[in-house]
């Protein structure tokens, strides 16, 4: 896990009125000793009450409205919801537009909001315009996620949706963990296997396009129907209900109680007499309580500095001025979504360094880029408010979202 270095945004240096800096002293004094109602009934002698609530909520409410007018000074802001809130910018480079959409959340103003993941449908192969999933799934925002294969929709990099591993990890691409109290980012890396009464067996990935024959792949019922070919010289084993059912070696059903094992055959023969089975799948860094991981790459911001890693993350295809998607957090723990719409004269796009120190002027601390080109879109309020090559957007692989629940 990455060690964080807070950098106060540049915004927050100056106050822009009296009582935007009462609201910062406020917050300097009370930010580490608010405690919620749940914290407070679980010490003797304390309850929570009404005024102390509704106080607090008052506070985090006016220091988000401060925040919002000293940023986005003389830019078009909408409020979306109590705690979201979407800019509308341009922005000049080389004396050239940029369009620029942002939607910045506090789940500290409101507590409703739920961030999450959505995939197109049931399964990974499918795509879906964002605007489908989003009326599907009753959110108020949304931006297109991580990278895709095209023509299956399958997710390329770690996807967990509600403590739910749906794929594995890519070249160890950076991800961002989604808890209940805010965010961490990290390159994360799959540790998985299947453990068995004569011995384990290391897994390396889950519900991912092979890349190389050597490896053994666990795809389970949220792959689809059936499992990809073997590789040569490779086998198949079907699990259900912890046994063994079948081994094969041609692309098998998957059961909806199970997972298939796609790999060498001189591995997979080692847990072929096994009697009970069990796959485990885990991630590096641990993230302890972490809800959702939506992966992409490479990093913009790394621990409040501008940090760009294609080449690391093999992903020097990705260069140059295009279209953009990208996500990062704050110190205060705000989640920013942004958008820049490129590859025309009245928007060329931005590069992925100038992306970064975007973001970074934003006050993000951590931040990575999404997919882009054509895949990038924004959903507010029931419309695509940027303005993709495709209307409305090409169908989507999963999106990242915003709902407020009750």
């Amino acid at each position: 896990m990455d060690t964080l270095i807070l950098q106060r945004p540049r915004y927050e240096k100056a106050a822009t009125s009296a009582a935007g800096i009462g609201i910062a002293i406020c917050l300097l004094f009370t930010q580490n000793l608010w405690i919620s109602a749940k914290d407070i009934t679980g010490v003797t002698g304390l309850s929570p009450t009404i005024n102390y609530l509704r106080d607090r909520q008052k506070i985090q409410e006016q220091i988000f409205e401060q925040e919002i007018l000293s940023k986005y000074k003389n830019q078009s802001v909408a409020e979306v919801e109590k705690g979201v809130k979407h800019v509308r910018m341009t922005k000049y480079y080389g004396q050239k537009p940029v369009r620029i959409n942002i939607v910045e959340i506090s789940r500290n103003v409101n507590d409703s909001l739920e961030i999450e993941p959505a995939i197109a449908s049931k399964t990974l192969a499918s795509r879906s315009k964002i605007t489908n999933i989003a009326d599907r799934e009753n959110a108020i925002v949304a931006i297109n996620g991580g990278y895709f294969k095209p023509q299956t929709g399958t997710p390329l990099g770690t996807l967990m949706i509600n403590k739910k591993v749906y794929t594995g990890p890519i070249y160890d691409r950076v991800a961002m963990g989604i808890f209940d109290n805010g965010y961490e980012m990290a390159r994360v890396q799959l540790r998985a296997e299947v453990k068995t009464n004569i011995g384990g067996l290391k897994i390396d990935n889950v519900n991912q396009p092979r890349m190389l024959s050597v490896h053994t792949i666990a795809y389970t019922p949220d792959w689809g129907v059936s499992s990809p070919d073997s590789p040569k010289y490779g086998m198949q084993i079907v699990v259900a209900d912890g046994k063994i059912v079948k081994t094969s070696y041609e692309s098998s059903v998957i059961p909806h109680n199970g997972f298939v094992l796609v790999g060498p055959e001189s591995k997979l023969k080692t847990i072929a007499g096994a009697k009970h089975l069990t796959l485990d799948l885990n991630i590096n860094p641990e993230w302890k309580g972490v809800n959702h991981i939506i992966s992409g790459g490479p990093y913009l911001v790394k621990n409040g500095e501008i940090y760009v890693d294609m080449t690391e993350q093999k992903l020097t295809a990705i260069g140059g001025r295009n279209p953009r998607t990208a996500i990062g957090y704050t110190r205060d723990g705000n989640l920013i979504m942004l958008t820049a719409d490129g590859r025309e004269g009245a928007s060329i796009g931005l590069t992925l360094n100038e992306l970064a120190v975007l973001m970074k002027e934003l006050g993000c601390i951590n931040a990575m880029n999404l997919d882009g080109g054509g895949s990038t879109v924004m959903f507010v309020n029931g419309q695509v408010v940027n303005k993709p090559a495709v209307q409305g957007g090409i169908p989507l692989s999963h999106t990242l979202m915003v709902r407020k629940v009750s």
